[in-house]
């Protein structure tokens, strides 16, 4: 180790050696409250500068960790603790079942992946990264540095759906969603929901814009966070979940009509068979009434139970006996946490019915996310990438039927209908004796 390093880590290590004298149950207190992560991060930013955390890395990255003769109890106990830390770092695998019922019936044990620390670490370096870990997003160099890093995801994290490439998440709290840029349709709706208190709430917390390697991110708050592996579900709101520019296209596509056939030789209308072709706006109503959209205004999308892996494509639990038992079995009968979801749905209603903001826009592909564990219940509409704002000719009350050209979109249909399929589950359980009343 140089001199320098040296120097630095001589005032730790007497520290250390000085509370090791102390009694064991003054120093088993002294392990719990103050060397855990994240007081350790909080402790380094109250007492160096993150300029001093830099001068910190460059004076120590050239020195070589020193043995576990040489390390003092503080900084093996650090260590350790670190890889503790590590060790707890549980990924539940992204396995895809094919039904609701293959779910249910999976007993097999999971794979577990663990994140390895480096294999030595001196605590100079140790403290410094937790600093700036916890600071981010501070520089741009930092954040091309955490992008650099390994792909590992932070402990908990699940994506249920959407594009895995296009949401990255931090170990702060925080998501970053790709975007086309700064007038991105999504930037400006959650601009305009800021401004609106009560509708702030109902959303996760917006935190800005990141250029990272020339491309843009918007940065929300992880729903995920502070949960212990949760219940996930994602609910797609609307009866039209695709934008009508989308489908202005008139012409005839045989593409289209070949995914149609292979779905239900059925479906197309003996002039479509004739053709052979049908027109994307066809397709798109064909394919939403595959699912609940159509007829209630919202599907369940995916799901996923607590210790089980992910299901990722419920789009064909549609008659209202499906829906039901799927969100049956996604609350356990836990009379608590089915409670305070309807109060949740109800309270969000309520607000986007008297919300300016959603007023003046058109709200396409949203989605309702539900996460819940042992302590903590949680709800938020989702999702902005389609919302655009409709000229000031155009009112929508978010429940009529669609026709080309009025916009709506079925929004507060689906809220309608979502929470009478949330009361059944909870008159049905209320009436079972086997419901735990929790």
């Amino acid at each position: 180790m140089t001199m320098t390093s040296t120097v630095l880590q001589r005032p730790i290590q007497a520290k250390a050696e000085k509370k090791a004298s102390k009694s064991a149950s003054s120093t088993r207190s002294r392990s719990t409250m103050a060397w855990s992560n994240e007081k350790l991060r909080f402790s380094c930013i109250d007492n160096i500068g993150l300029k001093q955390l830099w001068k910190l890395i460059a004076l120590d990255t050239s020195a070589s960790a020193p043995s576990s003769k040489q390390r003092s109890p503080m900084m093996l106990e650090v260590e350790q603790q670190q890889q503790q830390s590590n060790n707890n770092n549980e990924r539940i695998p992204n396995e895809n079942c094919d039904n609701l019922g293959d779910y249910l019936s999976l007993q097999k044990n999971q794979h577990i992946q663990s994140n390895q620390a480096p294999a030595q670490m001196s605590l100079l370096k140790f403290l410094a990264i937790n600093a700036l870990e916890l600071s981010a997003p501070a520089t741009p160099h930092l954040l091309q540095h955490q992008q650099t890093q390994t792909q590992t995801k932070p402990k908990g994290w699940m994506q249920l759906s959407g594009h895995p490439e296009s949401i990255v998440p931090t170990s702060t709290g925080i998501v970053r969603k790709r975007i086309s840029g700064f007038e991105d349709s999504e930037v400006k709706a959650y601009r305009l929901i800021c401004q609106e208190p009560q509708t702030a709430q109902i959303v996760p917390a917006y935190f800005g814009i990141q250029e990272l390697q020339s491309q843009h991110y918007i940065e929300l708050q992880d729903l995920l966070s502070g949960f212990r592996d949760p219940c996930v579900m994602d609910i797609k709101m609307g009866s039209r979940t695709f934008l009508e520019s989308e489908v202005s296209n008139a012409t005839l596509r045989p593409d289209l009509y070949q995914k149609m056939i292979a779905v239900d030789a059925g479906a197309p209308t003996p002039a479509e068979h004739e053709a052979r072709a049908i027109t994307k706006l066809r397709y798109m109503t064909f394919r939403e009434s595959l699912s609940s959209s159509h007829s209630k205004g919202f599907r369940i999308e995916a799901l996923r139970l607590r210790g089980r892996p992910p299901v990722k494509d419920l789009k064909t639990c549609r008659s209202g006996e499906q829906i039901a038992q799927t969100i049956e079995q996604f609350l356990a009968a836990r009379r608590s946490v089915q409670k305070e979801l309807l109060k949740r749905l109800k309270h969000m209603r309520l607000v986007i019915e008297q919300s300016s903001f959603f007023a003046r826009h058109e709200i396409v592909g949203s989605s309702i996310f539900i996460v819940y564990d042992d302590d903590r219940v949680g709800v938020w509409l989702i999702d902005f990438a389609k919302c655009r704002e409709l000229p000031p000719q155009v009112r929508v009350d978010h429940r009529s039927s669609w026709a080309p050209g009025n916009r709506e979109e079925g929004l507060l249909r689906g809220m309608d209908e979502l929470i009478r399929s949330f009361e059944e589950v909870y008159a049905r359980c209320g009436s079972h004796r086997s419901c735990l009343k929790i």
